[in-house]
Formats: C-alpha cells, sequence, structure tokens
C-alpha cells in the first residue's frame, strides 16, 4: 500500500514527493510572505480608564436634608419612628402591663357591699343585664351603660376601674363607629321598580310635620341613619354590659361562691339527667384556673423584659424564636399547673365520680339587707325597661 501511495505522488508531483513524506513548515509557507507575518502585530484591547473620563460626564450626587425650621438643621424626626427591635421591646411591655391589672380575678379589698350579696342574686342580675340591651329602647341601654360604669367606679379600686372601663369603652366605641357608618353605607343591589306615586295618579306621601329624618348625619360615601344608630347602640351597649357586668360579678364574687349558685340553680335538671355535679366541678376549675393562665402570660413576659436583651443585634428569625420560646413556655407551664391540680385532687380522695365526691363552697345562705336592695334594682330595672316601650317612642 505504502508503494502504491509513492507511486501517486512521484506520478502528480515528483519533486514535491519528499516534502510531503517530511512536512516542513519553513518549506510549506512561501519565503516571499515570511516578512509580512512576521510584520503582523496584534494591538492590545483599548481600555477605558475612570480618572481619564471627562469632568462634565461624571456622576454628581446630591444631598437632600429634612428640616424642621428654616434654619436647614435636620431635627430628631427621625428618631421618632420604632424600628423592629424597640417593636419588640414593646411588645412584650405592653403584655406584661396588660395582665398587670386582674381581669377575672376576685378582689377581696376593699370589701363594699356587692360583696355582701347573694350570687344567685348576681346571676340574675347578669342575665338580665344581657337580655335588656337587646329588646329596650336606646335611652334605657345607654342608661344601663351609665349605670353599671358608675357602679364599677364605686366598687372598683381606682387602677382596676380605669383599666377596664378604658378598653371596654374603647372596645365599644370602635364597633358603635363601624356598625353605625356601615349599616346603610353601601348601596343596595336590587333597586324598586315601583313607580312614583304621580304617575299612578296617587297623591304624594305627606311630608312629616315634625321634621322627620332618616338619614341623621353624612360624611362622604359613608351615611349614619337611624337604621344605624339603632343597630350600632344595641351591639355597643350589648358589648359594654356584657363585659363589664361579668367583671364586677367577677371581682365582687369567689369562684366556690358562682359554683354554688349555678348548682342551685342547676338542681332541678338532675331529673332529666344533666350531670349537674360534673358541669359545677368543671366551672369551679375554671374559674381557679384563669388566674393562673394571666399569671403565667405576664410571669414569662417580665421574664423576658428583665433580661434585656439587645433586640437591635437578633435578625428577624431570632426574634421570631423569641416569642415562639416565649408561647411554648406558656403552654408549658399551663400544662404544668395542670398536672399539679390533678395530682392535688387524686390526694384529696378524687376519683373520677363528681357525685360521691365531697365540694365544699364556702357559701353562706343567710339574706341580708344588700339582697333586699338588689332585688328591688332590679325589679326596678326590668320595669323601667318594660315602661320605656311604651312611653318612650
Amino acid at each position: 500500500m505504502s508503494s502504491a501511495n509513492s507511486t501517486i505522488l512521484n506520478t502528480i508531483s515528483p519533486s514535491l514527493c519528499g516534502k510531503f513524506r517530511n512536512p516542513n513548515f519553513k518549506t510549506l509557507i512561501p519565503q516571499s510572505r515570511i516578512p509580512i507575518y512576521s510584520k503582523c502585530r496584534l494591538n492590545h484591547t483599548p481600555t477605558i480608564s475612570f480618572y481619564n473620563i471627562p469632568a462634565s460626564l461624571k456622576l454628581r450626587s446630591s444631598k437632600i436634608r429634612a428640616s424642621g425650621d428654616s434654619t436647614g438643621e435636620t431635627g430628631n424626626w427621625l428618631n421618632q419612628f420604632s424600628s423592629g427591635a424597640l417593636a419588640a421591646d414593646k411588645i412584650f411591655r405592653l403584655i406584661s402591663g396588660a395582665t398587670a391589672s386582674p381581669i377575672a380575678q376576685f378582689i377581696s379589698s376593699p370589701t363594699t357591699f356587692l360583696h355582701s350579696v347573694d350570687p344567685r342574686i348576681k346571676l340574675i342580675w347578669l342575665l338580665v343585664l344581657v337580655v335588656l340591651p337587646a329588646r329596650s329602647h336606646i335611652i334605657m341601654r345607654f342608661g344601663l351603660v351609665v349605670y353599671i360604669a358608675l357602679l364599677s367606679i364605686w366598687i372598683l379600686p381606682r387602677q382596676v376601674w380605669m383599666d377596664q372601663l378604658g378598653r371596654v369603652s374603647l372596645l365599644s366605641g370602635i364597633l358603635f363607629i363601624m356598625l353605625g357608618l356601615g349599616a346603610d353605607s353601601a348601596p343596595p343591589l336590587v333597586q324598586p321598580r315601583t313607580p312614583p306615586p304621580a304617575m299612578m295618579g296617587l297623591p304624594n306621601l305627606p311630608v312629616s310635620l315634625e321634621g322627620y329624618s332618616y338619614l341623621i348625619m353624612k360624611l362622604g360615601p359613608l351615611k349614619f341613619t337611624r337604621k344605624g344608630l339603632s343597630v350600632a347602640s344595641t351591639a355597643a351597649c350589648l358589648t359594654f354590659t356584657i363585659f363589664q357586668s361579668a367583671s364586677l360579678c367577677l371581682a365582687t364574687t369567689t369562684p366556690e361562691q358562682l359554683a354554688f349558685a349555678l348548682r342551685w340553680f342547676m338542681l332541678p335538671l338532675r331529673c332529666i339527667g344533666v350531670p349537674v355535679s360534673e358541669i359545677t366541678l368543671t366551672l369551679l376549675l375554671s374559674l381557679r384556673f384563669i388566674n393562673l393562665v394571666f399569671d403565667e402570660v405576664r410571669n414569662v413576659a417580665l421574664g423576658i423584659v428583665s433580661r434585656r436583651i439587645n433586640w437591635e443585634q437578633l435578625t428577624i428569625m431570632e426574634t421570631i424564636d423569641i416569642f415562639a420560646s416565649y408561647i411554648r413556655r406558656i403552654f408549658k407551664n399551663i400544662f404544668n399547673h395542670a398536672e399539679q391540680i390533678s395530682q392535688a385532687m387524686i390526694v384529696r380522695g378524687f376519683r373520677g365520680d363528681s357525685n360521691s365526691h365531697k365540694i365544699y363552697f364556702l357559701s353562706g345562705s343567710s339574706i341580708g339587707m344588700a339582697d333586699f336592695i338588689s332585688v328591688l334594682c332590679l325589679i326596678g330595672v326590668v320595669g323601667g325597661a318594660f315602661l320605656s316601650d311604651y312611653f318612650l317612642v
């Protein structure tokens, strides 16, 4: 095969046969072109130096300063904005401060006449205060609110009633504004198709001589009408009376007395198989457990605040982890208290049967002068609510 290739090369170009067998780079390139390739030189890539840019092309930076006066000095308005680090500390301080005052807890001192009222009469009062705001006249509703507010100021300590009335009033006020302005503000989706009386040959409706107006006030697209006033007053007064009357009852009545009153009212239900003893025991434990929950929420929050954590050096995930640890610690402590209560009940002989276990309610059944006054006031309030429907139209 090699001899055949050699024969072909000799036939084509005998003079180049040796060159193809032993190729040489210098012999393949013509000598006349070597100086041309040797003189070729690649230029370097052009670069732009920042320092050689003309001054007219350089970027100009401008500063904007906010000042509170004409002197041009910046004030401390940036300090008014709270950062995320300070917000976490404020949340824990608010939690520890919000639970500082007793909420749904018995206040033993100072002792008032409401402490000596029979708990059964107090439960009747609570039932009446739930029903009356929804069924009575608007003047009667606001009268009940004023009555409960004055009674709270008289009975509760100053720090307690200021805290409770402030929160309940704020909640009721927000509810009143939202329902009052939102009852008739949205236009109806279905428009009435009844033609006006003039088109049917009927006289127009007479204008009220007393100046009756369905629309009370209008704020742009929002309307405050008589329907909104009725709905808002009912909801706000009902919210205020329920929360504040329950707080008054719990502040002046021990859990044992409330359990005794509930058991006294539910005794006839034993005939139909209602577990009265279990319900009473559950209520008693629940009322005792409320204080522990608020104490744990406050104590754990105070523990975090007292450690003076540098919130500015924490990331968002670390802050969230602290809040998660706070919630876990609360539930862990609450479950520990529940276990201790169950062990204490087992030690005292409780085996799960509420009927055979003796419960001491520590409540006297004597009727005093405070009870008669409470019953008379109750009859007066109920009678005034019924008479208001006939005389206050």
